[in-house]
């Protein structure tokens, strides 16, 4: 094929039919979020890392009040219909779930219902109306237990590893309280939390191999392992 500057022009005589620069369906926002192409299949023995990224200008997730909402609708939607919701982070913006779904179907419904209950009681908490999350979340299923450890560190110490950077978040503590890392039993210390037996537990157990004994074998979490840049 010639260099695009030196490709032959054809001309259609017809003016009818074909594509047309810029046609066909756009992405949300000012620019394409996630790809809409079909999304991988998943079967009952892998869990899935997911995450989805609030609209802009929003109040941030990270305090009080929201993170509490938050753990209200995790504890109404952890375990529905074939979903099961298993650890979590809960960043300024954005939040990431490792979950578990008995097929592609209850991974997509369990989702979506989760997303639906908490921009539903966030718009209560703000008085406001309209959309929450940005585009479409994100999925990606994890095949071997090596991703399966790697995830789970990334899910649990992400906002450690944004506070090292100097971002807009604070880990005071030896865990992140804005994760389900209090009701994590993987870590190599420790790790003892005043007055967790008083909240309602936000996760579900887990039922996969990969998750309950199949990530081990790499290892145990320390709690200042931080997850790899880029």
């Amino acid at each position: 094929m010639p260099p695009l500057s030196q490709a032959p022009l054809v001309r259609n005589r017809s003016r009818r039919g074909g594509p047309r620069p810029g046609s066909g369906p756009k992405p949300k926002g000012a620019k394409a979020g996630v790809s809409h192409r079909t999304r991988a299949a998943t079967a009952a023995s892998y869990p899935a890392h997911v995450t989805v990224k609030l609209q802009r200008l929003l109040p941030l997730l990270r305090r009080p009040r929201e993170y509490a909402t938050l753990r209200k609708c995790f504890a109404k939607g952890c375990d529905r219909m074939g979903f099961r919701l298993i650890h979590y982070a809960v960043l300024n913006e954005h939040m990431h779930f490792l979950v578990e779904a008995r097929d592609r179907t209850a991974l997509t419904r369990g989702v979506q219902g989760l997303l639906i209950r908490i921009a539903k009681a966030l718009n209560k908490l703000w008085c406001r109306k309209g959309k929450v999350f940005f585009d479409r979340y994100h999925d990606r299923i994890l095949k071997s237990t090596r991703d399966v450890r790697n995830v789970l560190r990334y899910v649990l110490q992400n906002g450690k590893k944004h506070a090292a950077q100097g971002r807009k978040v604070k880990v005071p503590g030896p865990i992140d309280m804005y994760t389900s890392a209090p009701w994590f039993d993987g870590f190599v210390e420790v790790i003892r939390v005043a007055g967790l037996e008083a909240l309602v537990r936000p996760v579900t157990d887990a039922r996969t191999w990969m998750l309950t004994e199949g990530w081990r074998r790499h290892g145990l979490i320390g709690v200042h392992e931080l997850p790899r840049t880029g």
